[in-house]
């Protein structure tokens, strides 16, 4: 049943384009639908004191924040961490700040994972696990069932529209549920390579 979630979460297929700009301390990735039209972006917000640090702080602790905004600049899902020491745990909030999932990862080699559970219970709703450096990952729901995957392999004239920069695709199970378990999800799978990048 649709909980009222934002437009933005009611597709099933996104391809995240990285936004190419030297010297730059803040990652932005653009999102477009299987049409090649574009839908959304996503930004990492960072204070002036935050980039001084990173230059003198190992930024896999470090706190960060991203955003996904529409085409509109309005804001879709917020995802963050606070300073960590070891295998981060990451919180995914809507537009008004209620925490929709939790995000935790755990590493194994080339191969992380990241397990999301609902904030009031603590129950697990998705696991996504991969192989990084193949950059080939599958979205499972909580009863082990394939719900998408998370890829650098499409066809079609998508590719046309991509620079040489790094690129993926999201797929979703079309008949899963929109809702705020949808938003948690999609919201993690797009934002992956920005989130692998700051725990490095």
């Amino acid at each position: 049943m649709n909980q009222q979630i934002p437009t933005f979460f009611l597709g099933d297929e996104y391809f995240i384009d990285e936004k190419v700009s030297f010297l730059k301390f803040t990652n932005e990735y653009k999102v477009y639908n299987e049409q090649g039209a574009q839908i959304g972006i996503i930004k990492q917000r960072m204070s002036g004191w935050h980039k001084f640090l990173t230059i003198l702080i190992n930024k896999a602790m470090m706190p960060f924040q991203l955003e996904i905004t529409d085409t509109n600049d309005q804001l879709q899902a917020t995802i963050s961490r606070g300073w960590t020491f070891w295998m981060s745990k990451i919180i995914v909030t809507d537009p008004n700040g209620v925490e929709i999932g939790l995000i935790k990862q755990k590493f194994k080699f080339f191969k992380p994972t990241f397990i999301i559970s609902e904030p009031s219970t603590g129950e697990t709703i998705a696991q996504i696990t991969g192989d990084w450096k193949a950059w080939n990952f599958t979205i499972k729901n909580a009863a082990g069932v394939e719900m998408g995957k998370i890829s650098k392999k499409w066809a079609g004239a998508l590719k046309e529209i991509f620079t040489t920069a790094d690129k993926y695709n999201v797929s979703i199970d079309p008949t899963y549920a929109e809702n705020k378990q949808k938003v948690a999800i999609v919201a993690t799978a797009i934002t992956i390579d920005m989130v692998l990048k700051e725990s490095k």
